[in-house]
């Protein structure tokens, strides 16, 4: 009678990377799956129940990877998207409009996942703080605070790309100015 051997990891990598492959259809994209296929596996270890073929579980985890990947990339693009579509009805559909939102849109893109998330929600979707809060499973106090940081972000950039995008010769934006009242200056 011979006993079979019992697959291990090492002798799974061939099928998961082939199998990634197949799905994403880039050798790099492949490799990042299969990393991220290892890792949750590695941390769900103690959901494998004896008994359970590792190779079957561990195409499961892959394909479910794959797919969470897959969605995460359409919200990102939604997100894109629709501050897209805001910032072109409130900018000119002039060259320095498509410029400036091509700018805020490499602006929003570069914030943390929790703060881009954050901002979404109350800015785009206009979810009132605290439902918000519930969506994200979060505090009130941390959603709070993650705009705080995102909108800081954002006037951060907006002030030095607005220095960068307007020409020299452009009329300056009047600015408001203190001008102290009393009778002294009414009398001059």
């Amino acid at each position: 009678m011979m006993l079979r051997k019992r697959p291990d990891v090492l002798d799974l990598l061939v099928p998961l990377r082939r199998y990634a492959r197949s799905l994403t259809r880039d050798p790099a994209q492949a490799d990042d799956l299969v990393h991220d296929t290892l890792v949750r596996a590695l941390e769900r270890q103690g959901s494998l129940r004896p008994g359970t073929n590792l190779r079957t579980w561990l195409m499961t985890v892959l394909h479910n990877a794959f797919i969470d990947e897959q969605r995460r990339r359409k919200v990102e693009a939604r997100y894109a998207d629709a501050l897209g579509h805001l910032v072109e009805e409130a900018t000119p559909p002039a060259q320095e409009g498509h410029v400036r939102l091509a700018q805020v849109r490499e602006a929003f893109q570069r914030l943390p996942a929790e703060q881009r998330e954050a901002l979404h929600l109350v800015t785009i979707e206009g979810l009132a703080y605290q439902e918000a809060a519930d969506v994200l499973g979060i505090p009130i106090g941390t959603l709070m605070s993650r705009l705080g940081r995102a909108r800081a972000a954002l006037r951060t950039i907006e002030s030095g790309g607005a220095r960068r995008a307007a020409p020299e010769d452009a009329p300056e934006r009047p600015r408001l100015r203190v001008v102290e009242g009393g009778s002294s200056a009414r009398a001059s």
